[in-house]
């Protein structure tokens, strides 16, 4: 027996008005990024160099592996706080494990750190029924202790060739960006094509329907968490690798990243909306702001406070196209 969809009409308001609203707030956006295009074109010489391009994507990389993750956690109704802990303990992990193993080997494990974490997170979740943001809160504070635990103080990799996957590239392109790339084409697919990737979109729309229609809703919101813990044991693995050293103090604040790109592509902290699409633009986004700001060397806090206030916008305007 198929379940029949559950359509919140939002009252009286017609589709056709409701189409609208939404091209209206999506050219919006596109506006947006024009603009800041133009101004950081004629504003500074160096944006358009090569270097700066490749500083821009590699800079951009871990931003949209979290924001990738966090999308499948958010798509189910739940948040991870956790993510931005989750690459400071992966990236010294992979660093000092380079000491003793060969470095796909040690890599490898740190994601796999990375993986049990989120299956931690999803298993308290899921089966147990926690608050996602009280258990990922929780794992937060406890992981990042582990990185410190790890190691106090920064480790530098005893191979380089762990800095290859960082700092390598293919042409004009870094690896790092072509594996962002990879992930991303995949997760569409995986989101829009599978079964079970329609399945964790629809429970944050309607869990109880999902469930009557035969879906075993704990696993799905597992796989969701598994997923962001891989994401950020990849992204932790690469920061580590990019930058040459591995600090436990990296990493705070990331997961506020990865939620404002998930926010500004579309999706909703409710659950039940998003897209892969949407959550890469709102990370080119962040990441075009970051990088002009950066050029005229405004304070790193002054770019917190703007996205700050890009979220709050975004959040009201998505509201709006819901009433």
């Amino acid at each position: 027996m198929r379940a029949q969809p559950v359509v919140c009409t939002g009252g009286d308001v017609s589709p056709r008005s409701r189409f609208d609203r939404s091209q209206l707030i999506n050219g919006s956006f596109a506006i947006v990024f024009l603009v800041l295009s133009v101004v950081a074109v004629t504003t500074t010489d160096s944006f358009l160099t090569d270097d700066n391009l490749t500083n821009l994507l590699r800079q951009s990389v871990p931003t949209a592996l979290l924001s990738l993750g966090m999308l499948m956690v958010i798509l189910t109704g739940g948040i991870d706080l956790s993510v931005g802990s989750i690459v400071a303990l992966t990236g010294v992990m992979a660093a000092g494990l380079t000491a003793d193993l060969p470095v796909s080997v040690a890599m490898a494990l740190a994601v796999a750190v990375g993986i049990a974490c989120g299956a931690v997170n999803g298993l308290l979740v899921a089966w147990f029924r926690l608050a996602p943001f009280v258990v990922t809160l929780a794992a937060l504070t406890t992981i990042r202790g582990l990185a410190y635990v790890y190691s106090e103080t920064p480790i530098t990799p005893a191979s380089a060739g762990f800095l290859t996957l960082g700092t390598g590239s293919i042409g004009p392109i870094p690896f790092a960006t072509v594996i962002v790339v990879a992930l991303f084409a995949a997760a569409w697919v995986f989101l829009t094509r599978t079964t079970v990737g329609r399945a964790i979109v629809a429970i944050g729309g309607n869990r109880e329907a999902v469930r009557l229609a035969g879906v075993h809703v704990p696993r799905h919101v597992l796989l969701a968490y598994l997923i962001s813990g891989f994401c950020a044991g990849v992204a932790g693995v690469i920061l580590a690798s990019r930058v040459g050293i591995a600090q436990p103090s990296v990493g705070i604040a990331f997961e506020l990243n990865a939620i404002a790109a998930c926010v500004i592509g579309g999706a909703s902290l409710a659950g039940g909306r998003g897209g892969v699409v949407g959550t890469l633009g709102g990370v080119v986004l962040l990441g075009l702001i970051d990088n002009l700001l950066t050029l005229h060397d405004v304070q790193s806090y002054w770019q917190q406070v703007l996205k700050g206030l890009i979220i709050a916008v975004v959040v009201l305007a998505r509201r709006r196209e819901d009433l």
